[in-house]
């Protein structure tokens, strides 16, 4: 169980913290900086929820995807060890099956791509190609810091490596942020990017077409390109 009981502490005024292992490391170092992206990500996804309208189902899904961030940036942020005093928090081989059943659920009905697709669209969906782009942003700092420092456990000389399933995770999950766009935004209304050599004189837009879309329903209105 967490317990916050201050906020601010001071002791990362020097440039430092302390990972989960309690070791000091730099606020700069690779680890840091991936846990930090998931949490940039998982508070994209809060916005994403926050809009409201959403199917019930991918509502649910990216739900349970907040906790399991948190869990996500426990793992990353604590090395591995032979024998640590306590149990780690780990993510694991079920975390990234669910994600992969979820996006063969989700992209079972929806149409294949010709192109790839202009973020934008509703604001839910706006903002999940954000969370996707961010993820996609943690998975990278994620390999920068396997590249520091290996996936095997920690030596008296050498602290421990990362784990790759926790890397994994954040592959499967720009590939279902990716996924829900398209539910979300509706594949009718797919905008797909025309290379430069096609696209010719731009048209004018039509009147109208750049209005903002008007406001989500709630919640209870409604029931029911990534490449790795």
């Amino acid at each position: 169980m967490v317990n916050l009981t201050r906020i601010y502490t001071r002791t990362g005024d020097g440039g430092q913290t302390r990972l989960s292992d309690m070791s000091l490391t730099d606020k700069t170092d690779p680890r840091v900086a991936a846990y930090g992206d998931v949490d940039e990500a998982n508070s994209a996804i809060g916005v994403v929820l926050a809009t409201g309208g959403l199917p019930t189902e991918v509502a649910a899904a990216l739900s349970r995807i907040q906790n399991e961030m948190f869990d996500l940036g426990a793992d990353l942020s604590n090395p591995l060890a032979a024998d640590p005093p306590y149990q780690p928090l780990r993510v694991t081989s079920d975390y990234v099956d669910r994600l992969e059943q979820w996006c063969d659920q989700f992209g079972a009905e929806l149409p294949s791509l010709r192109s790839f697709i202009l973020p934008g669209g509703t604001p839910a969906a706006a903002y999940l190609h954000i969370a996707r782009t961010v993820t996609r942003r943690a998975e990278r700092s994620a390999w920068t810091a396997v590249h520091q420092y290996g996936t095997e456990v920690g030596t008296q000389d050498r602290p421990g490596g990362v784990n790759l399933v926790a890397v994994k995770y954040l592959n499967r999950l720009s590939d279902l942020l990716f996924i829900l766009t398209r539910v979300v935004n509706g594949t009718s209304s797919e905008v797909l990017w025309v290379p430069g050599g096609e696209r010719g004189n731009d048209p004018e837009p039509e009147p109208g077409q750049f209005e903002p879309h008007p406001p989500a329903p709630d919640a209870g209105d409604n029931q029911d390109q990534e490449q790795a």
